[in-house]
C-alpha cells in the first residue's frame, strides 16, 4: 500500500535502521526509482518480486502491463458481491438460518467433517452465497432442504476410513477422548450410507471429497453450478 514518496520516506527510515533484503511490488515509476536508488545507496538488495511474472504474462498475452497501483483493491461490483457472499455464508454455516436457504446460490450437505465449512468459505470468496447443513441420523434436516428451488444442492461424501481418521485428529486437537461413537467405524459407515441415501432420493449431485483438496472440491461445485446456471459464469 505504498503509493507516495512521503510514505516511502517513512519506510526507508525503518529499512536503514533494520537493513535486509527488500522485496517490493511497487509499480509507480517515481516511487519505485526512489526506493531502488536508496537501497543501492544503503548497499541493500532490492528485488521486484512480481516483475518476472508480469513480464511472462505480457509476452504470453501479447499485451503491455498498465502498471496501475492498487488495482487489486478496486471496490467494484464484484468486490461487494464477495463481501455479501462471505457474510451470508458465515451466517448460514452448519445448518444455521435455514429460513434463508432459498437465497443461497449453493447449499452443501454432508456428514460431520466432510469439508462443508471450508469449501463454503472458499466458494464465498469466489462470490457464491453458500449455506451448509450437517446430515445427522438422529436429527433429520429441516424440510426446507428438500423443497429448495433456486439453490444448487450438492452432497459431499467421503470414505468412512478417511472420515474416522479426520474425526480422530479433530478430537485429539480438542483434547477430547478419541474413543467415542463419533469415530466408531460401523457407526461412521452408517452415517455415510444415510447421507448417500438422502442424496440419491433427492437426485442431488454428489462429490467424493476423500482425495480432493478444498480447492478441487470447490472447482467441482462451481462446474456443477455453471452447468445449471450458464448465465452466472461471471461470478
Amino acid at each position: 500500500m505504498v503509493r507516495s514518496e512521503g510514505h516511502l520516506d517513512r519506510i526507508l527510515i525503518e529499512i536503514a535502521q533494520r537493513p535486509g533484503l527488500v522485496l517490493f511490488t511497487i509499480v509507480n515509476s517515481d516511487v519505485r526509482r526512489k526506493l531502488e536508488e536508496r537501497c543501492h545507496a544503503l548497499g541493500l538488495p532490492a528485488v521486484p518480486a512480481l516483475d518476472p511474472v508480469i513480464d511472462a504474462l505480457s509476452r504470453l498475452l501479447g499485451q503491455e502491463a498498465k502498471a496501475r497501483p492498487g488495482r487489486q483493491h478496486t471496490l467494484d461490483a464484484a468486490y461487494f458481491r464477495r463481501v455479501d457472499a462471505i457474510q451470508f455464508t458465515i451466517a448460514h454455516d452448519d445448518g444455521i438460518g435455514w429460513e434463508d436457504w432459498e437465497e443461497a446460490d449453493i447449499v452443501l450437505a454432508g456428514v460431520s467433517r466432510s469439508s462443508k465449512t471450508p469449501t463454503s468459505i472458499y466458494l464465498a470468496n469466489r462470490g457464491y452465497k453458500v449455506a451448509n447443513i450437517p446430515l445427522v441420523m438422529e436429527s433429520p434436516p429441516p424440510p426446507t432442504l428438500f423443497s429448495l428451488k433456486k439453490p444448487l444442492v450438492v452432497g459431499l461424501t467421503t470414505s468412512p476410513e478417511r472420515l474416522v481418521q479426520v474425526r480422530r485428529n479433530r478430537l485429539l486437537a480438542l483434547n477430547q477422548a478419541p474413543d467415542t461413537g463419533y469415530v466408531d467405524q460401523e457407526r461412521v459407515a452408517s452415517e455415510v450410507t444415510f447421507a448417500r441415501r438422502i442424496f440419491s432420493d433427492n437426485g442431488w449431485p454428489v462429490i467424493d471429497v476423500t482425495r480432493r483438496s478444498i480447492e478441487e472440491t470447490a472447482a467441482a461445485v462451481i462446474n456443477l453450478f455453471n452447468e445449471r446456471y450458464p448465465q452466472d459464469n461471471d461470478l
